[in-house]
């Protein structure tokens, strides 16, 4: 895929096109986004000292210049202003970090105060930043939305973005926004405009029917890939946004396929009639990493990305599963049982130096290497199953969650928010969960049935 800047991206423009009776039907998603610059190069000094999460900032409504209505939204561009605002505020107040107020408690401001804010009306609410904005109809039917933010205390703007996109991908420009204010706040990379992959869970606890499903990174605009015909498990997005790879299993066989996202295409990587499992990308998108069980020894291979001749790394006795990358491919994390309980293992990429990293106490599995490079987050079994993150040396252990049953990690785009799935003790029900590496932002994420296995993506060109 291109990136963003400057040019137009074409996002899932193509019809799905199944290979497999169990992919779903066909659907269109957003057809272009496009940054713009705005009037203004300003980059202000932030004012604030005290802690993040202190930090009050008013997000009232997207201003328009004229209220026409617009696909995106019936009731016109004044109406989509709230909305866009709302997404944001939302996505400010999800992670942990600040206290938003949002649209409906705020005036909304005159489309010629968004790039002239007048300092008086805010002064007076407690906020020590202001996020401004509009949404404008083009008469090419597309959107212009602009985000600007400012600094109360300094009167002066920090930072402001511009993009054109579809009616349909307007809660993109939202995140986009959100991903700005964010990225000139903490110094951090941004993640709102990212998705999510994960497996949905319907049916009886024993009897569960598991669907490939994608979603935006609150949980907007979701959607279901395959219908269930076939057991899906363990997605990933390919390092460049494009793929999924994920196991299913076919009249009971595993087979590993990726999913192209924009032609709704799927390609066989590799099949067998051993037990297989959790696929995972190499960070170059070259390889893919799994699993599988052969005369009751469960080793990791590697194969093409194309398929292809199968390679293993591992030959202990016991099981080893997983395997993560390390962000710049030389070094793989996994689990393996070789010691007499699951333990976190560390070895070269091609399969040399295999060394335990886990000496904590319990049990460890399900290892996920930070898109930074600076932790592995993983499940901790010492009577419940808990979230846990540690350095890439084995030190630094941390346990996040409290839960009953959390497991399977996966790291949002910034390497700063793990994803994880929770198990109810007694319905035996799923669902999705986020927590930050302070451990004590949790939040549950809207699904509209039961969810596992999540897979965060990297953030959309």
């Amino acid at each position: 895929m291109k990136c963003l800047a400057l040019i137009p991206l074409a996002l899932f423009a193509a019809p799905l096109a199944a290979q497999n009776q169990d992919l779903g039907e066909p659907m269109q998603e957003g057809q272009a986004v496009e940054t713009i610059a705005e009037e203004s190069g300003l980059t202000g000094s932030v004012s604030f000292e005290g802690n993040l999460d202190d930090l009050g900032i008013a997000i009232p409504a997207f201003a328009t210049d004229r209220d026409v209505a617009t696909p995106a939204n019936a009731n016109g561009t004044a109406a989509l202003g709230v909305e866009l605002a709302r997404v944001i505020t939302s996505n400010l107040r999800n992670n942990g970090l600040f206290k938003p107020t949002g649209p409906d408690s705020l005036p909304t401001p005159a489309f010629a105060n968004i790039t002239s804010p007048n300092w008086a009306t805010w002064s007076t609410r407690g906020a020590e930043m202001l996020v401004h904005g509009y949404v404008r109809a083009r008469s090419d039917n597309r959107l212009t939305v602009g985000c600007y933010l400012y600094d109360m205390a300094l009167q002066d703007r920090l930072v402001a973005e511009g993009w054109v996109v579809a009616p349909a991908d307007w809660r993109r420009a939202a995140h986009k926004c959100a991903d700005l204010v964010y990225a000139r706040l903490t110094g951090e990379s941004p993640f709102f405009d990212s998705r999510i992959a994960y497996i949905a869970e319907t049916g009886p606890k024993d009897n569960r029917t598991k669907r490939l499903a994608i979603m935006d990174s609150d949980g907007a605009n979701h959607r279901f890939i395959t219908t269930g015909r076939s057991t899906a498990l363990t997605p990933r997005y390919s390092p460049d946004y494009r793929q999924l790879v994920y196991l299913s299993y076919v009249d009971g066989n595993p087979r590993i396929y990726v999913y192209d996202i924009g032609t709704g295409r799927q390609t066989l990587v590799t099949q067998s009639d051993n037990p297989t499992f959790a696929p995972r990308w190499s960070p170059d998108g070259r390889y893919i990493l799994y699993s599988m069980a052969v005369g009751g020894n469960t080793d990791i291979y590697r194969v093409s990305a194309n398929g292809g001749r199968s390679e293993r790394l591992t030959d202990a006795p016991g099981i080893d599963i997983g395997g993560s990358f390390s962000p710049d491919g030389s070094k793989i994390v996994f689990e393996s049982d070789r010691s007499g309980s699951q333990q976190i293992y560390v070895m070269d990429a091609d399969g040399s130096n295999q060394r335990r990293l886990s000496f904590f106490g319990g049990r460890s599995a399900t290892p996920e290497w930070s898109p930074r490079g600076d932790q592995i987050a993983f499940t901790h079994i010492a009577g419940d199953f808990n979230v846990a993150v540690m350095n890439p040396s084995g030190r630094g252990f941390r346990k996040l969650t409290r839960g009953w049953q959390d497991e399977a990690p996966t790291w949002a785009p910034n390497g700063r928010i793990i994803q994880f799935f929770r198990t109810e003790r007694n319905s035996g029900r799923t669902s999705l969960w986020q927590v930050d590496l302070t451990g004590e932002n949790e939040r549950k994420l809207p699904t509209p049935v039961d969810a596992s296995d999540p897979a965060w993506g990297p953030i959309l060109p």
